[in-house]
């Protein structure tokens, strides 16, 4: 027998199997990671950076958890920027511009060296299966390959259909072959099945690219990076730079709406509303006369260059015109065109918090699969569908986060909760409980839970430890330290503040909101003796957990609260029809979607407050 029997296959070979391979094996199971192409495994397919409004803060999650997607956007990043620096700081969400060809040479040598995990490159047609529980694949080349469990994270490649203009033709991406077979089998099996689109945009050749005519748009000076790890943050910077498309450009784009495969009907699957294809927007927003690109620089060493916000499926020769109608690109050559993809999907109401099917036992799906959008989102799936493989065949509890714990607790529930009729993609506004999950308590909120699975190691134990001990150290300091009117009153002053007439703590002169903690450290020596000696991310969150304490204790009462029901258990044999007391709706969505706890249904769309009293009434004895 060419293949021996392993615990768990995941099938592809992106962000979401890379992150589900690693965690189970790391957990101790004997995986197989099988993708069509060894060689672009974790490619960057759209643009090449991670992070993001509210992805920066699932990368975070997903490395305190300890996965591996910091590590590698680390070690391949080329420029750092912490977003929304101008507002609170549950908003602050990190981004890193990377290395595409980097970044997948990392996460390879990654695979490659984590024991207990294989990997061959194939494609998986079909899954075997001992009655209503999974058994193993079926590839291409023809092998029957035996697994107790499979984790599919197939992308977009799921009868991918790629569309320029009138051009239509099978591919996952540009130059690759679809994922066929694995859709139409799980159709049988009683899956639904769904269509959705994405798109990418045009990669120019800088050397055709007039820089001067674009705005510069450099990193941070002094750059933060993801991985709560020893990796280093980066010492040099490639800036990316910003430009607009005008009304001529929209015009041209205008004469290829004909063509258009969004437009004349042949694309059927939906896309993603927040980052619509260029045509889509000027379709959408008519009275803007240009709308903002981002020219971004794909690695340390190419000229490649990826438009960002300049997405479209038009026929090509109009996305070259209307390309060189922008100020600073009136000569560019590109190296690959736009295009839209569509392709297959499952509606995640069809799995559990573990994301394990419902319909087949030990089979979970995790990605662009599950109807989402971005290398992040797909990524928190991979790792929670990998831990929770594992664990179930280890006979150990499930591994979930619920919504007040994480970004990615927020992700699955929306989606196994709401289910998606558009590509999802994560955002701030979508978390009620932000202010508890900052990108910056990461580690705190999720490392200790990470390391009681076995997935965070000893030494990143150590750090969130030697972590909290420090902030606590220096919040009593803060907090037993007073000042007096001679020491502060010229800086309070000069910054517009009230004066002092009387010595006042430290802790309570932080909660002016024109006070920071630098400020303090330059009113207080024996504070500026104390910050010296901690690191600079325990100084940043110090300073939030004191200014915002009072919304801090708030949101984690209200948190409290609603978890007393969240975890009321729901049977899953119910038979909801026999309640006349719920609405017919609730009724309905309640029988399809069977939600495991109270919590969970009353996020069902279309199960009102009424509904869910019922159900306590019912239930919560």
């Amino acid at each position: 027998m060419i293949f021996e029997t392993f615990d768990i296959v995941v099938v592809g070979g992106g962000h979401a199997g890379a992150e589900a391979s690693a965690a189970a094996a790391k957990l101790g199971c004997r995986v197989l990671l099988i993708t069509q192409m060894l060689d672009t495994i974790c490619q960057m397919s759209c643009n090449p950076a991670m992070g993001g409004v509210a992805k920066g803060q699932i990368v975070r999650e997903v490395d305190a958890l300890g996965g591996w997607s910091g590590i590698v956007t680390d070690r391949s990043a080329i420029q750092f920027r912490m977003l929304n620096m101008s507002k609170g700081p549950a908003m602050w969400s990190p981004r890193a511009q990377c290395d595409r060809m980097l970044f997948s040479q990392h996460w390879r040598q990654v695979l490659e060296n984590i024991p207990n995990l294989s990997l061959w490159q194939d494609e998986v047609t079909g899954l075997v299966l001992d009655g209503n529980a999974v058994a193993g694949v079926r590839t291409r080349m023809g092998h029957t390959i035996h697994a107790k469990a499979v984790v599919l994270t197939s992308g977009t490649f799921l009868n991918g259909t790629i569309y320029i203009g009138e051009d239509s033709w099978q591919g996952g991406r540009v130059g690759e072959a679809p994922a066929v077979g694995l859709s139409d089998q799980l159709r049988t099996l009683g899956f639904e099945v769904e269509r959705l689109k994405t798109g990418t945009p045009v990669r120019v050749d800088g050397r055709t690219i007039d820089f001067n005519r674009l705005q510069v748009q450099p990193g941070d000076e002094h750059p933060a990076k993801f991985s709560f790890a020893d990796t280093m943050a980066l010492t040099e910077q490639r800036p990316c730079f910003i430009a607009n498309t005008n009304l001529r450009t929209h015009d041209i784009l205008r004469t290829g709406f004909s063509r258009s495969p969004m437009f004349t009907g042949r694309i059927q699957g939906r896309g993603p509303r927040y980052c619509p294809s260029i045509e889509d927007k000027i379709d959408r927003f008519a009275d803007k006369d240009h709308h903002q690109l981002f020219v971004e620089p794909e690695g340390w060493h190419t000229q490649s260059y990826y438009l960002n916000g300049f997405s479209s499926s038009l026929p090509l020769e109009v996305q070259v015109e209307a390309l060189r109608s922008i100020d600073g690109l009136a000569e560019a050559r590109i190296f690959k065109p736009g295009y839209a993809i569509e392709y297959d999907y499952f509606p995640p109401t069809q799995l559990a918090y573990t994301l394990e099917t419902k319909r087949i036992e030990n089979l979970y799906f995790a990605g662009q699969v599950n109807g989402t959008t971005g290398y992040e989102e797909a990524a928190c799936q991979g790792l929670m569908a990998g831990i929770n493989a594992a664990l179930k065949l280890q006979g150990k509890a499930p591994f979930v986060l619920s919504r007040s714990q994480a970004y990615i607790g927020v992700l699955i529930d929306d989606l196994v909760t709401k289910g998606v009729d558009e590509p999802y993609r994560m955002f701030t506004s979508r978390a009620e409980y932000r202010i508890l999950l900052r990108q910056g308590n990461a580690d705190q909120r999720l490392t200790p839970l990470g390391y009681a699975i076995g997935l965070a190691d000893d030494s990143r134990m150590r750090r969130v430890e030697e972590k909290q001990r420090q902030a606590e150290a220096l919040t009593r300091m803060i907090e037993d330290t007073s000042v007096s009117p001679s020491e502060a009153n010229a800086w309070l002053e000069e910054h517009s503040s009230a004066l002092l007439s009387q010595r006042v703590r430290l802790s309570s002169l932080l909660l002016r909101p024109e006070m920071t903690l630098d400020a303090l450290v330059q009113l207080s020596s024996p504070l500026a003796e104390a910050v010296a000696e901690v690191d600079g991310e325990v100084l940043q969150e110090v300073e939030t957990a004191i200014k915002y304490h009072r919304y801090i204790e708030k949101e984690q009462e209200v948190a409290n609260r609603i978890l007393k029901f969240e975890d009321i258990p729901l049977p899953t044999d119910c038979n909801y029809f026999a309640f006349e007391a719920l609405s017919y709706e609730a009724r309905e969505k309640l029988s399809k979607l069977h939600p495991a706890t109270i919590g969970q249904a009353s996020r069902i769309s279309g199960v009102s407050p009424a509904d869910v009293s019922v159900l306590l009434i019912t239930f919560a004895r």
